[in-house]
């Protein structure tokens, strides 16, 4: 008798009734891991970066480099939240986003094309952000003052990242062009490793080098975060828990270890001694180069990247360290390695090597031709965009320490008992 009675209720869902609007909901998966991949290249910006920077420098001044560090992240953040997230991703023209973002306002509930919220989207850039900035504090370190770096991390943000990250991953005019880079072989680590440059020619070389640093283990340490935690680039990039992701994060791995490899076996051939810094430099090195393909190419394609990035940057460290003061290597590692990775992408990509193959009407020539325009574009436009930034910003704040705080060291000059010293 029950079933007879439910009889009419289901009748009424028979009818035909009005479409009501869908309203879209957030993937919690998705959202679950682009929350867990941008705190993963937060551990890589923060702690990551800050424990191989300090580890690589002079005792007296490690306290120091970590302050800078945090320094940047803050002021990186806080740029990112009010402008530079907006200028990046918000409607605009292909050299700049618009203004519908300014402080984060008008976010949608589902990012556009996405499965996440455009919050999560918000909170993974901000991450990478604050690793290209963080990235720079190793080329200068033990001769610049943190009040220097809070005042040019804003100004280098909104002149160099977010004008090449909008060109290449918001649609702007080097996506046009056909530039790829998957997951910030380019966008981040080229960036970094080209301005880098220009700041270590601006600043000049230290008085003193710290070769190979007060403490090798905490620049290990730092090194092995980052190969942890820059594995939530490659795999926030696929924008959701998918066999992408999985994909990215295993070539991750290929080309770290294929890479570290290389390296140790390079320093033999070389006559040195294989050393754990050299490994971590290594892993390092195919960590950047895989990160502009890592969900684009296959096994084998991802380890001879990894390979080929360990030789070019292991011989540019013979070629050119002894000429330019970069103490942890940013130019050589991140710029010569995402160079590296960007310009092999098209090769690695091809179907016959285990990639994914190219869309549309597109040409391993043609892909050639533009990976090589957006390498020399962003180069110069990374080292000639920084070297204006610092020069700005040290018509107000010196970007060098004096002569006696450099011997000194910067943790006795500018850290006291009344706090840091911004000068």
């Amino acid at each position: 008798m029950r079933f007879f009675s439910t009889l009419p209720f289901l009748a009424m869902l028979a009818l035909p009734r009005p479409a009501l609007a869908q309203v879209a909901v957030a993937d919690s998966g998705d959202t679950g891991w682009m929350i867990l991949c941008a705190l993963l290249v937060l551990l890589a910006a923060l702690p990551g970066l800050m424990l191989r920077h300090a580890g690589l420098v002079n005792v007296r001044s490690a306290l120091s480099v970590m302050a800078q560090g945090a320094g940047v992240a803050a002021a990186a953040c806080l740029t990112w939240g009010i402008v530079g997230y907006s200028l990046t991703y918000a409607p605009g023209g292909d050299w700049l986003g618009g203004s519908a973002n300014l402080l984060l306002a008008n976010l949608g509930q589902l990012r556009d094309g996405l499965t996440v919220p455009e919050s999560a989207f918000v909170l993974f850039q901000l991450a990478l952000a604050l690793l290209a900035a963080g990235l720079l504090v190793g080329a200068v370190t033990e001769r610049t003052a943190i009040g220097w770096w809070i005042a040019f991390t804003p100004l280098w943000l909104l002149m160099v990242y977010v004008p090449v990250a909008h060109a290449v991953w918001a649609g702007g005019w080097l996506a046009g062009l056909g530039v790829m880079d998957f997951a910030g072989g380019l966008v981040v680590h080229g960036v970094a490793g080209f301005s880098a440059l220009a700041l270590a020619l601006i600043a000049g070389k230290r008085a003193a080098p710290s070769n190979p640093g007060h403490a090798p283990v905490l620049a290990i340490a730092g090194g092995a975060l980052l190969w942890i935690g820059l594995s939530g680039m490659v795999g926030g990039w696929a924008l959701g828990a998918t066999d992408d992701a999985a994909t990215a994060m295993l070539n991750h791995q290929f080309a770290a270890c294929a890479a570290a490899l290389t390296w140790a076996l390079v320093d033999k051939l070389l006559g040195a001694r294989s050393s754990a810094t050299g490994i971590a430099s290594g892993a390092l090195a195919g960590i950047v180069a895989i990160s502009a393909s890592a969900a684009l190419v296959g096994t084998g394609g991802a380890m001879l990247i990894g390979i080929i990035a360990a030789l070019v940057c292991r011989l540019a460290t013979a070629l050119v360290s002894h000429r330019i003061d970069d103490g942890a290597g940013v130019f050589i590692i991140h710029g010569l390695g995402g160079v590296t990775g960007t310009l092999l992408l098209p090769i690695f990509v091809l179907p016959l090597l285990g990639g994914v193959g190219f869309e549309g009407n597109i040409s391993l020539s043609g892909a050639l031709v533009s990976q090589l325009v957006g390498v020399v574009v962003i180069a110069l436009w990374a080292m000639v965009g920084s070297a204006i930034a610092a020069l700005i910003v040290s018509v107000v704040i010196p970007m060098r320490v004096s002569a006696q705080a450099e011997a000194e060291g910067l943790d006795a000059t500018q850290h006291g008992q009344q706090g840091w010293d911004f000068r």
